[in-house]
């Protein structure tokens, strides 16, 4: 499927969830910058990466200081290539795990480790 497609498809499903979120996780969501993006252009030119990684977050956590420049603010990648292919092209295990992502990411930007986010059945 298109690249298009899938942002487009994983665009309302992001939408959705936030919506989904109570009020004070949603407003603490807000600053944490959500994009869709393609492994394989970060693996040519971006920081070692695991191929196969679904998403990523990068930078401060919830509670640290914003920063100042916009370029900085925390980020949840989420592989929409890698996404796709993980759910062997199955529309409707891709929507699932586009969610299922989306949280696991947004845990760690809430402060949560690795475990904490397996707990929530995020992982």
């Amino acid at each position: 499927m298109r690249f298009e497609r899938l942002e487009s498809i994983a665009s309302s499903v992001v939408k959705a969830t936030l919506e989904s979120l109570p009020p004070a996780i949603r407003a603490e969501a807000a600053d944490c910058v959500i994009e869709m993006a393609e492994i394989g252009a970060l693996l040519d030119t971006g920081p070692d990466l695991d191929p196969d990684l679904l998403g990523l977050f990068e930078g401060n956590t919830r509670g640290d200081p914003l920063p100042e420049s916009p370029d900085e603010m925390p980020r949840i990648r989420l592989f929409l290539d890698n996404l796709w292919a993980d759910c062997d092209a199955d529309l409707r295990t891709y929507r699932q795990e586009v969610r299922i992502t989306l949280l696991h990411e947004l845990g760690h930007y809430l402060g949560l480790d690795e475990d904490q986010v397996a707990a929530l059945g995020l992982a």
